[in-house]
């Protein structure tokens, strides 16, 4: 096993995190994400249960922290040296009268960090506030400081070599969604096809395996379609019902979103017209996303495709996508909506989904879109189209 990306890859990366630190007068980034943990040096494990960081220094890191058992997969999944992989006593873990992070405290402050000038994560799943506590009780002295989603924000822009992973994530969404077309029939359990979905999903194709995505699969079936993120369950799919699915494929932890709609039987007008107004706002959205464009004005080319077929949306239309872990494979940046002013850059990827959730039935549209220098184009090739069964 070896990192997704080369040595130079990862170097860029911190290049860029290090500008960001010093324009902001940082000497210190504490990284509890997982997936920026693993976007800047590679590091892959299910290890974030319990507590573990990453330490971004100006010149020696970064420093990967967690537990020792661990720390192997810090050895083959990074270029990170010896000195830079740092694996707190075992007996530190879960327990209520001290904290992992009183031992990176000690070796911060014996380590030049004592009154440096220190930016944390402060709104991730991951660093809890115990964590951050112990920090801070360790460095006393220090300066403390949020830099949430600094490195989220690098993150953004994708390079050549992340947009390549990204094809090949596409590519496993495309199987995943077939897979859920072909499976879908009146009286299979709803977690028959979900167990064929994610086998589907990790299986990839003949030339690479998958992941699963940091986004469960998602089925949303009868009075479940109704909802937005309903969990699958044993009862089988009934004739007459519209059926949801919001899948996606998952390379080397880079996310590609997919997500349509089947029927099973004859299609109401209403299923119709409203898949042809859906279709048609797509459209309208992937006109108008291009670099320069501003994340409102998108949302509103949208808006006002909406508008014409008088249906209503009031959730966002899109987010920014790429590297991520359970539970969201959202970048917690970019969201396509009427307020924000983000500026569309070439190379950003957008998960653009279209759910449309009525009174007792719901249906949904999704494609992951590249920007390009002139436009933006689909990363996945799979029809847009009701599939009626």
């Amino acid at each position: 096993m070896a990192p997704a990306f080369s040595r130079a890859e990862y170097n860029n990366r911190l290049v860029r995190v290090r500008a960001e630190m010093v324009a902001r007068g940082l000497e210190a980034l504490i990284i509890g994400d997982p997936a920026n943990i693993n976007w800047l040096t590679g590091y892959d494990a299910w290890s974030f249960y319990t507590p573990q960081i990453m330490l971004v220094d100006l010149q020696d890191g970064p420093f990967w922290i967690g537990r020792p058992m661990d720390a192997g997969s810090a050895k083959f999944t990074t270029y990170l040296t010896e000195s830079q992989i740092l694996a707190y006593p075992e007996p530190l873990v879960q327990r209520l009268d001290t904290h992992p992070m009183e031992f990176l405290a000690d070796w911060m402050a014996g380590n030049g960090f004592a009154t440096a000038r220190i930016g944390f994560e402060d709104d991730v799943y991951y660093l809890t506030p115990r964590a951050v506590g112990a920090l801070q009780a360790g460095l006393p002295n220090a300066s403390w400081t949020g830099a949430d989603l600094l490195m989220n924000w690098l993150r953004f822009v994708k390079s050549d070599a992340e947009i390549a992973m990204m094809r090949q994530a596409s590519q496993i969404a495309e199987v995943t969604m077939q897979t859920a077309w072909n499976g879908a029939r009146i009286g299979v359990r709803q977690c028959d096809l979900m167990a064929e979905i994610t086998a589907a999903m990790i299986k990839g194709t003949p030339e690479f395996g998958g992941d699963m995505p940091a986004l469960h699969p998602l089925i949303l079936a009868g009075e479940a379609a109704t909802a937005a993120h309903p969990m699958w369950n044993d009862a089988p799919l009934e004739a007459g019902q519209t059926v949801a699915f919001e899948l996606g494929g998952c390379r080397k932890r880079y996310n590609v979103g997919l997500a349509r709609t089947a029927h099973l039987g004859d299609p109401s007008d209403r299923l119709m017209r409203t898949s042809d107004a859906v279709q048609e706002g797509m459209m309208a959205v992937m006109e108008a996303l291009k670099p320069g464009a501003i994340a409102s004005d998108v949302h509103q080319a949208w808006q006002r495709v909406l508008d014409r077929h008088g249906l209503e949306k009031k959730s966002r239309i899109g987010y920014s996508i790429g590297n991520a872990y359970a539970p969201d494979w959202g970048e917690h940046t970019l969201s396509l909506r009427p307020e924000d002013q983000t500026i569309m850059r070439q190379n950003a990827v957008v998960h653009v989904i279209l759910g449309m959730w009525m009174d007792d039935w719901g249906m949904e549209l999704s494609e992951t879109l590249h920007i390009t220098e002139t436009g933006c184009v689909r990363l996945c090739d799979f029809p847009q189209h009701v599939h009626v069964i």
